[in-house]
């Protein structure tokens, strides 16, 4: 082998080493976000809203109509992460819908909402990109008749949050179903994560297999 060839090898190992170490800062380790049996880490209406059976996190009833929207929230904040969990939502009466909030906050007035992004879940919402009592308008969706084809109504999905610096993309069931990039330099980057179960019909949302993994600069 030539030292003109050597060095042009070292050069390639060193470039594919310096990577892997770059991704490895960059990249935490994976986390579970719900143990499956307590609401550590989480915060909400435990009493009458929120419940926990069978390692699954529970919203809303299918016996009567929620009242308003409610949402379950994470106690720390987020910016930058991959989000992935499993969401069954069942109902038909009246409006059935839920979502995933990210890098949102919590009000005082109602103190039951929220603001910031969510990861939609619903008729005519699925897993489409809303803008929570903010700007108060679906930031992207995908396309209507593509979606059904993805999605499993009534069943489990698999549901993935991806947010990295002003770049938000979601997945279901392995299907990219939005890529935006946020141009606004006003909108917060970094809030809690809330799980949601929208008010006005008697409508019940479940989640399990939280997991979450913190990217780093």
């Amino acid at each position: 082998m030539s030292r003109k060839v050597k060095i042009t090898v070292v050069a390639i190992m060193t470039l594919a080493i310096n990577m892997f170490l770059v991704h490895g800062q960059a990249e935490g380790s994976e986390k579970a976000l719900f143990d499956g049996k307590t609401f550590k880490g989480w915060e909400g209406d435990t009493t009458n809203m929120w419940r926990i059976e069978n390692g699954t996190l529970l919203g809303g009833s299918l016996e009567h109509e929620v009242p308003h929207n409610d949402f379950l929230c994470t106690e720390k904040s987020y910016s930058d992460f991959v989000l992935t969990l499993k969401i069954k939502l069942t109902g038909d009466e009246g409006f059935i819908n839920s979502g995933i909030q990210f890098r949102s906050e919590r009000m005082k007035e109602p103190a039951h909402e929220m603001k910031g992004y969510q990861a939609d879940w619903g008729e005519g919402y699925w897993a489409s990109l809303y803008d929570e009592s903010r700007r108060n308008k679906t930031l992207m969706a995908p396309d209507a008749a593509q979606i059904l084809q993805w999605i499993k109504k009534n069943d489990w999905n698999d549901y993935e949050i991806r947010a990295e610096d002003r770049h938000i993309r979601l997945y279901i069931n392995g299907h990219k179903t939005v890529d935006y990039h946020e141009d606004d330099a006003d909108i917060p980057q970094e809030g809690v994560i809330g799980i949601q179960i929208h008010g006005g019909g008697k409508a019940l949302v479940a989640i399990k297999d939280i997991f979450i993994t913190e990217l780093k600069e």
